[in-house]
């Protein structure tokens, strides 16, 4: 980790030579997103505008700020003058007005490109030339939303990972006609908001979302196979991971998985489609969305400090019993098994196709955006732990499952050729 971690930051490094420096941020789409992004980059010094169309959002964006801002000065870490001066470096706009003189904008609206698309030309028309922009999209092309601009050299996807002030990694997403200086400043930004950039190359879900949705394809396999998702749970979690595929569904949102599975199943059809319903389409349909309206797989409670507690609800049982397919007696090592070769091949895939330039990035990027168990190394490393040939073998043993159990040709020519990832 140690090592990986090094070469991550050699890499960042290199681009500061012909990164801008900026002085004044700007993100679009206040919310919780944005009010994330607008108190990172206040807190670390960069002063931001944050802008919206309502007056609500604006709201709830600061008191995103104030309340993070808030829990750090009762932690002690931060001085209530500190405090302030971060607050002030916020400055809530409904307007285009101080946009003139902006070094980067965050785009952070709504994940629709139509709307994302309509929003950057439009604040493209009210930023100096050489100013960049970059969208905080999850899983939407650069290069399809770079089309609603005049100067798509200037645009980049700048990917958070929520909550912004808890997840270290920011992904840097290339376009085919994004500059070496746009690409560059933007990681120097991440830099200055004590982030840890990753430059990927663009494609559906890019590396991170990319390679989480093979999991959760995994992990809809096992319950429509009739395998309880609390047992999953409890396996994944002392396999090292930090909560098990149910729970980080219901954080993330049943609604954003959804919409995210169909947008990588339309990029990826030969292995991330699957005609048949699922437990999110369960779950969605029965407007079960997770934390943010109580029901999920769990239901959520109130702790006393105010957080979201999962609670078990037998309800969910009756919702998820039409994708039940099938009864399949698995082992806590198929459960592993069935989760980790798709997560794992796909990473593969992604360093095969240069979507992540190096192996030490793939499992950096694995480790810091979705909490890949440290201590594994990462999904590469993993790999190399079992062995590159032991791992196609145990693939497949699972070949039956689908494509996304099915073994690249390099790495099959690895196998045979006795080669690893990491020397």
């Amino acid at each position: 980790l140690s090592l990986n971690d090094q070469e991550l930051k050699r890499k960042a490094k290199a681009h500061d030579e012909i990164a801008h420096d900026v002085k004044q941020a700007a993100v679009l789409g206040a919310g919780i997103m944005g009010g994330g992004i607008a108190y990172q980059s206040a807190v670390k010094g960069t002063p931001i505008l944050m802008k919206d169309i309502r007056e609500e959002a604006i709201q709830l964006g600061l008191n995103e700020a104030s309340k993070l801002l808030g829990n750090r000065v009762e932690k002690g870490r931060l001085t209530p003058a500190k405090m302030a001066e971060a607050l002030n470096a916020i400055r809530p706009t409904l307007s285009y007005g101080d946009f003139a003189n902006v070094d980067i904008v965050v785009e952070a609206v709504v994940e629709n490109p139509k709307v994302k698309q309509a929003v950057l030309a439009e604040v493209e028309g009210q930023v100096k030339d050489d100013a960049i922009l970059a969208s905080n999209t999850s899983t939407i092309s650069i290069n399809l939303l770079a089309k609603a601009l005049k100067r798509p050299e200037n645009f980049v996807g700048m990917h958070f990972f929520n909550p912004v002030h808890m997840m270290p990694l920011v992904e840097v997403i290339r376009g085919e006609k994004s500059s070496e200086v746009a690409v560059a400043t933007t990681v120097a930004y991440a830099k200055k908001m004590g982030k840890n950039p990753i430059v990927v190359n663009d494609c559906p879900g890019f590396l991170v979302n990319r390679v989480l949705f093979p999991y959760f394809g995994g992990f809809a396999k096992l319950v429509s196979a009739g395998v309880d998702f609390v047992r999953i749970d409890k396996v994944m979690e002392k396999f090292g991971w930090p909560m098990g595929p149910a729970y980080l569904m219901d954080v993330v949102g049943i609604d954003t998985g959804h919409h995210g599975r169909d947008v990588m199943a339309e990029g990826f059809p030969d292995r991330m489609k699957d005609e048949r319903r699922s437990a999110v389409d369960a779950l969605y349909e029965a407007n079960r969305l997770g934390q943010k309206n109580g029901k999920g797989f769990y239901a959520y409670e109130t702790d006393k400090r105010g957080k979201p507690k999962k609670v078990a609800d037998a309800s969910v049982l009756d919702v998820l019993k039409p994708i039940v397919f099938e009864q399949r007696e698995v082992t806590d090592e198929d459960i592993i098994n069935w989760m980790m070769v798709p997560l794992c091949l796909e990473t593969v895939r992604c360093l095969e196709d240069g979507i992540v330039e190096t192996a030490a990035e793939a499992d950096m990027g694995l480790v810091y955006g979705i909490g890949f168990p440290p201590f594994r190394g990462g999904a590469l490393r993993y790999i190399d732990s079992i062995g590159v040939a032991e791992f196609v073998a145990l693939a497949d043993q699972y070949a039956d499952l689908g494509p996304l159990y099915h073994p690249t040709a390099k790495l099959r020519e690895m196998a045979k050729n006795g080669q690893r990832f990491f020397n």
